[in-house]
């Protein structure tokens, strides 16, 4: 929420089918404003929404723990939800605190937070759709981020509130969608960080998963996932996603491993897949996203600041958000895809995404969100995307060299090329040949008996060269294996060998 923004084995695979035209469950677009409500009393703003197609709304209610009971701008919610009615728009409240530590700040503030969130169902009872909180995984939005040991505290911390804020609105209609969490896309997890020391999506993730399972919870914590999809910076492409442990919009199934990982086997269901049966699988809420534009000249004076970052062209963004939408009318987990902002906020400082420019004139991504939705009506044209969790290391891989010559009997440095698309630890080694893969996977996990040469150690997500001891072995027959065991889930495992090489003459 930018509340005044100042592949080996492949996990998650997206397998083409040959479904296309099918429908999807029709995915709405939407819009993520608070402007709305101004001026008119959200008349031109809802009559703007009809033109383009979109039939979502999602705005801000912020919480203040200082006043905790109190509605802001509660007369003017009033007097436009009636707006919101008549056009057929339908409202999500995000509902967050002020001030980064309001939730953390008193022991009070669970009670206090859920007391509040009954209020806001029982005052607007037509409002059928919440979101608790807002990117708790930055520390903009909620600190402390880390303990001083470096241990991350956010996920265990946001727990309480989305728990007892789902009991609560349940307890009240049990008809209320409710969505957690407004996800940032990326984080750095580095605790001493000078600046934004901040928990990446996957980790948060897996935090939050730990301590769901730690609180013994049998009920679930939300019925959609909210995840802000935004590009690293606005010159990149829609196929531009982030490297693990972060995600964004190519990045969805990164984020429905983690969700896999963190809750499967407990009463909070994880995304839909083949061969799973779900009574209520979560979705996505896709509640942010935006690729900031350059101002035009003739319009320079009716913005405010210096730019915040690197901006895209009006005819990229145009291309872009029309991209968005069939990507994710295609995949079936994407309930809401919702563009932030309708018009660009004024100060530069802030965020110009807007599908209208601060005049009001429409860019030419009005146009094409227009012409998309009218289009698609929310449903696939292409071939859809099916998800499937791994019970392995996300895309492991290893390249052992040239094996095809004997190696020398040399006192050598052996090593080989080894990595996965995530973080996991490794067992590797050189083992004399014979074994098949079950084998060398209860060697490498036990250490009996010892491989020849061994190692361990971490692979980050990319490529890194394993190196074994410095020996000279004997004249003979070996393979290299490595164990590779996902640091988000140990219960994923991957072995990997390679072909018989042989040491010296020997054929023995």
């Amino acid at each position: 929420m930018r509340l005044t923004r100042i592949s080996g084995l492949a996990c998650c695979t997206a397998l083409a089918l040959t479904l296309a035209g099918a429908a999807q469950g029709s995915l709405e677009v939407g819009v993520t404003e608070d402007a709305g409500k101004a001026l008119d009393g959200g008349v031109s703003f809802f009559a703007s929404l009809n033109d383009i197609g979109l039939t979502a709304n999602r705005v801000s209610i912020p919480w203040d723990a200082a006043n905790p009971a109190a509605i802001q701008s509660q007369a003017e919610i009033e007097a436009w939800l009636p707006q919101a009615q008549a056009a057929h728009t339908r409202i999500i409240f995000a509902v967050s605190p002020i001030e980064a530590r309001g939730m953390t700040s008193s022991p009070a503030a669970v009670p206090q937070f859920a007391a509040f969130v009954q209020h806001l169902a029982q005052t607007f009872p037509t409002v059928k759709d919440y979101v608790i909180g807002n990117e708790p995984n930055q520390p903009r939005f909620w600190l402390p981020q880390f303990d001083p040991a470096g241990k991350g505290l956010s996920a265990a911390a946001y727990l309480p509130f989305l728990a007892q804020s789902y009991d609560t609105l349940k307890a009240i209609d049990p008809a209320i969608t409710v969505i957690g969490i407004g996800l940032s896309p990326r984080g750095n997890d580095l605790p001493n960080a000078k600046s934004n020391a901040s928990r990446s999506p996957v980790r948060f993730l897996r935090d939050l998963g730990a301590a769901y399972r730690a609180s013994k919870r049998t009920k679930p914590l939300m019925d959609e996932l909210a995840f802000h999809p935004y590009p690293s910076t606005s010159r990149d492409s829609v196929t531009t996603g982030y490297v693990w442990p972060n995600a964004g919009m190519p990045n969805l199934d990164r984020i429905k491993q983690a969700i896999w990982d963190a809750f499967h086997g407990t009463a909070q269901t994880p995304f839909a897949e083949p061969g799973k049966t779900y009574a209520k699988p979560l979705t996505f809420d896709l509640d942010e996203v935006g690729w900031q534009v350059g101002i035009l000249p003739a319009l320079a004076a009716l913005y405010t600041g210096a730019e915040n970052g690197p901006t895209t062209d009006e005819a990229t963004q145009a291309q872009i958000y029309g991209d968005l939408i069939k990507q994710a009318a295609c995949d079936p987990t994407v309930r809401l895809l919702s563009f932030f902002h309708l018009t660009d906020e004024l100060d530069l400082r802030t965020w110009q995404s807007g599908l209208m420019r601060a005049d009001g004139s429409h860019r030419p991504s009005y146009d094409a969100v227009k012409a998309m939705i009218a289009l698609t009506h929310g449903n696939c044209q292409a071939a859809s995307t099916v998800w499937a969790h791994t019970t392995g290391v996300v895309s492991p891989f290893a390249s052992w060299g040239s094996l095809s010559k004997p190696q020398k009997l040399t006192r050598s440095r052996w090593s080989f090329l080894a990595g996965a698309g995530e973080e996991a630890t490794f067992r590797a080694g050189i083992f004399k040949a014979g074994p098949v893969k079950a084998v060398l996977g209860r060697r490498l996990a036990t250490g009996r008996p010892n491989p020849v040469l061994g190692a361990t150690g971490t692979i980050k997500a990319k490529g890194r060269v394993v190196y074994l001891p410095i020996r000279k072995l004997k004249p003979g027959r070996y393979v290299y294996a490595i164990r590779m065991v996902s640091t988000m889930n140990p219960q994923r495992i991957t072995v990997l060998s390679s072909k018989t090489f042989r040491v010296g003459s020997s054929r023995k």
